[in-house]
C-alpha cells in the first residue's frame, strides 16, 4: 500500500470516528452538545483536524443524516421485502419507518429537522437522500392507484409517517396507539 493510499485511508476512518462520534454524542445530549470543541476530545483530535474535515457543525449534521438515510432506506426495504402482499408491504414500511424515528431521534433530527446544508427534492440532492425516498416510492407506488400520481402518493404517505413519528415523540400522541394509526393510514390512506 503506497504511502498515498494509507494517508487517504487513514483519513476516511477520521471522518467515520468524527460522524460516529457526533451521532452518539447527539443520540446521548441532543445536537445542542455537539460542539467541534467537544467532538474534539472525545476523538482525541484537535478541532483543526476536525475542520480539515468539516467545516462546522452543519456539516457534521448533513454527514449524519446522509448516513442515516442509507440505514432508513435498508430497514424500509428489508421489512418490505418479508411482506406478501400490497397491504402488508406498506404497513411493514409505515412501521419500519416510524421505529427508525424512534430508535434514532438525533439521526432522525439531522434528516428532517436540522439544517445540514443539503438540498432535498432538487437534482443536487444527494443519492443516500434520493434513495431514501426511492426505498418508501417502491412499495407506496404500486399502491397510489389509478389516476395518481405515485410520487405524490408517496410524498403525502411519507409527511403522515413524519407527523406521526414527530407528535408521538414529542409526546403530542401516546406512543401505545402507533399500531392502530398505522393501520388507519394503510387502510385509509392507502385504502388497502
Amino acid at each position: 500500500m503506497s504511502v498515498q493510499e494509507r494517508k487517504q485511508r487513514e483519513r476516511a476512518e477520521r471522518e467515520r470516528l468524527i460522524v460516529a462520534t457526533a451521532r452518539e454524542l447527539a443520540e446521548q445530549q441532543g445536537w445542542d452538545a455537539v460542539t467541534t470543541r467537544r467532538l474534539a476530545e472525545r476523538i482525541e483530535y484537535s478541532q483543526p483536524v476536525l475542520y480539515s474535515h468539516f467545516r462546522g457543525k452543519r456539516e457534521i449534521i448533513g454527514a449524519v443524516a446522509l448516513e442515516g438515510a442509507a440505514e432508513m432506506a435498508v430497514a424500509v426495504r428489508a421489512a418490505a421485502s418479508s411482506a406478501n402482499s400490497p397491504r402488508e408491504r406498506v404497513a411493514a414500511l409505515a412501521r419500519a419507518y416510524l421505529d427508525f424515528a424512534a430508535r434514532n431521534p438525533a439521526v432522525y433530527d439531522a434528516l428532517f429537522q436540522l439544517d445540514g446544508g443539503l438540498a432535498y427534492a432538487q437534482e443536487d440532492t444527494p443519492e443516500p437522500l434520493k434513495d431514501a425516498f426511492a426505498a418508501l416510492l417502491e412499495s407506496l407506488g404500486e399502491v397510489a392507484g389509478d389516476g395518481v400520481h405515485p410520487g405524490l402518493f408517496t410524498e403525502t404517505f411519507w409527511a403522515a409517517l413524519h407527523g406521526l413519528a414527530t407528535l408521538t415523540r414529542a409526546g403530542r400522541l401516546p406512543p401505545e396507539d402507533t399500531e392502530p394509526r398505522v393501520e388507519l393510514l394503510v387502510d385509509r390512506l392507502a385504502m388497502l
